[in-house]
């Protein structure tokens, strides 16, 4: 019983640590840049990396 409530404990304060960390992130951070606006030059991109042209 009372490694239940230890290990309950430590799982609490994981979640509090953790909500404090998430909560310091700023609301405008981007962590993924956003796809371009073109896909059709993301797609001949892709298509030229890999070696083949863009079929039409």
């Amino acid at each position: 019983m009372i490694r239940l409530l230890i290990a309950g404990a430590a799982v609490y304060v994981a979640y509090r640590i953790t909500r404090e960390i998430i909560d310091e992130v700023p609301d405008d951070f981007d962590p993924v840049p956003l796809p371009p606006p073109d896909d059709r030059k993301s797609l001949r991109r892709q298509s030229a990396a890999m070696g083949a042209e863009p079929q039409r």
